[in-house]
């Protein structure tokens, strides 16, 4: 029988106190439960809501983390938070508005990060659920993914889901009205260098990396202002760094500096460079020079 209790922000935030960690079966229970009678509880994301607009955000705090989609409901605890995503439906103006994209709405992808999930308003948006092995892919755009396709299902209100990392695929679709999902998030800083795919279904390839860094981004700059201190780090980056993210970053930012002689040569080198991802990234450069 289905937990019926239900419990404040506060009190689920203290039934996690000790962590989430989504690969502890005991731990896993224990947050389900916490998010469960979150759930359960009909008016706490209303009244929050009504609060922070009576008082115009003034006060900030973690309250206050509000976007386009997501509402933050509690600050990083280590290892988790907690927040809720609002999902449009085809007939809401804000979908009119921004386009399906907006809310990642017929994106196929996975996560870096594992989430529990539980639909809390609304009929919940659909999902087509897929599964893969993220150990086989080495994530160049084209790759066969090896895609097994699991299920269509919506994430009804009181249904509770458990989106796994690096192995849980899906494409969403619009509810048939606005809904409210409700999450526990997993925080591990480590999960940052780890990537996040998206997918091309017909075709069961990956399409190209979804969750570029800021790092990436400094990196780009740097090579872009074209220092000598500069390039020289990027040399580098390009052969060594782990993240094969990180490289290919490298040889991008680097190419645009160079004629095409110059830019064929440079991704010569990355064919070479030992990685799979690099290789076939820079064979398909060297293909639409």
């Amino acid at each position: 029988m289905a937990d019926t209790h239900s419990h404040a922000l506060g009190e689920s935030i203290e039934m996690l106190s000790g962590g989430f960690d989504p690969e502890d079966e005991c731990n896993l229970s224990n947050a389900a439960l916490a998010l469960r009678r979150l759930a359960n509880d009909r008016n706490f994301l209303g009244d929050l809501l009504i609060e922070q607009l009576k008082q115009n955000h003034r006060e900030g705090g973690h309250e206050s983390g509000y976007g386009p989609q997501a509402i933050v409901l509690s600050p990083n605890m280590g290892s988790f938070f907690l927040r809720a995503n609002i999902w449009p439906s085809e007939d809401e103006a804000c979908f009119k508005a921004s386009g399906a994209k907006t809310f990642v709405y017929g994106i196929p992808h996975d996560h870096n990060f594992s989430f529990l999930t539980a639909g809390y308003f609304g009929p919940g948006y659909l999902s087509d659920y897929y599964e893969y092995d993220y150990e086989s892919v080495a994530g160049y755009k084209g790759e066969n993914a090896g895609l097994r396709f699991v299920e269509r299902s919506a994430l009804t209100e009181g249904k509770l889901m458990l989106y796994r990392a690096h192995r849980d695929v899906h494409a969403q679709l619009p509810p048939e009205s606005l809904s409210v999902s409700l999450n526990i998030m997993h925080v591990d800083p480590a999960k940052g260098w780890y990537d996040q795919y998206g997918f091309d279904l017909e075709n069961d390839a990956v399409t190209g990396i979804l969750n570029p860094t800021s790092t990436e981004c400094f990196l780009r700059c740097a090579i872009g202002i074209g220092t000598e201190e500069a390039l020289d780090f990027a040399e580098w980056v390009g052969k060594a760094h782990p993240s094969d993210r990180m490289r290919l970053a490298s040889y991008e930012a680097r190419s645009g500096l160079l004629d095409k002689a110059g830019r064929d040569a440079l991704w010569r080198q990355a064919e070479q460079s030992g990685s799979i991802m690099l290789a076939a990234e820079a064979a398909s450069r060297r293909a639409a020079l």
